[in-house]
């Protein structure tokens, strides 16, 4: 199969492998292992044919139980189904805004960005969340057989998951420039889908302050990858600490996944 950073299905947004990025130590992760998505409520029958050639056989479901609720993920009829909620309630609010937060939005243009900083701090310290991602490594370590893929996501595959992503290329060493890297993709993959909104909004006459608020909820920015670098910095001292003290990831999970993911 052709090896591709960005996975073109028809119902899919922001599919990507994480195969090809390599470690400070000159390791590679292996492709068709991991990968990482958006919601998986809308796929066709194709695309989820796509994912059983692919060799899926864990879904790792990150979104809350409303979410869920709203839209079940659909996936091959082989793949493990593990609800893993990062938040107990959508706190990245890409989908539905309370009453308050919308009339915030449309005053302030700051509103939707203060709001994901606020996503990111939570992300760190929550218990929850540190539980979910926990569970998260039991799942990559439990991922040994060699043609089986795991693929983890959330609503947006942006936030919950772009920080499933920081955590997991940070186990297996991968140097800091990829994996922000990686994290900015996002606004690459999902630039049409943002730019329709935007374009949608806009025909409604929506004010300009509502609009940039739009912008930074469904979009990536480094200043939200530095919040919770930030907040870990304050929490543990840096991510390795982090993932030891928080995540409880100790030096054996961290050798077995490198066993399991790179080459």
């Amino acid at each position: 199969m052709v090896r591709s950073r960005v996975l073109q299905l028809q119902k899919g947004g922001n599919f990507r492998e994480l195969g090809g990025y390599q470690t400070i130590d000159g390791h590679t992760i292996k492709w068709h292992k991991i990968i990482r998505s958006g919601k998986l409520g809308n796929l066709t029958d194709q695309d989820v044919s796509y994912l059983n050639n692919y060799g899926l056989k864990y879904d790792v479901d990150f979104r809350s139980p409303e979410e869920k609720a709203q839209a079940p993920d659909r996936i091959p009829q082989q793949t493990k189904y593990l609800f893993m909620p990062v938040f107990s309630t959508d706190e990245t609010q890409n989908s539905k805004q309370t009453d308050y937060l919308q009339r915030k939005m449309e005053s302030d243009p700051t509103t939707g960005r203060q709001q994901m900083h606020h996503v990111y701090q939570d992300i760190i310290t929550n218990p929850h969340s540190q539980k979910a991602y926990r569970q998260f490594f039991d799942v990559l370590l439990e991922n040994d057989v060699e043609q089986d893929t795991l693929l983890f996501h959330c609503t947006a595959g942006k936030d919950r998951t772009g920080m499933g992503a920081i955590f997991f290329l940070s186990a297996l060493g991968v140097n800091e420039d990829t994996i922000k890297a990686d994290y900015l993709l996002t606004n690459k993959v999902t630039k049409p889908v943002l730019e329709d909104l935007v374009k949608t909004l806009k025909l409604k006459n929506a004010p300009s302050a509502f609009i940039q608020s739009m912008r930074d909820l469904q979009s990536v920015q480094i200043s939200f990858y530095n919040t919770a670098m930030e907040q870990i910095q304050k929490t543990s001292g840096d991510m390795p600490n982090y993932l030891h003290e928080y995540l409880n990831l100790s030096a054996t999970d961290i050798h077995d996944l490198q066993r399991i993911y790179l080459e």
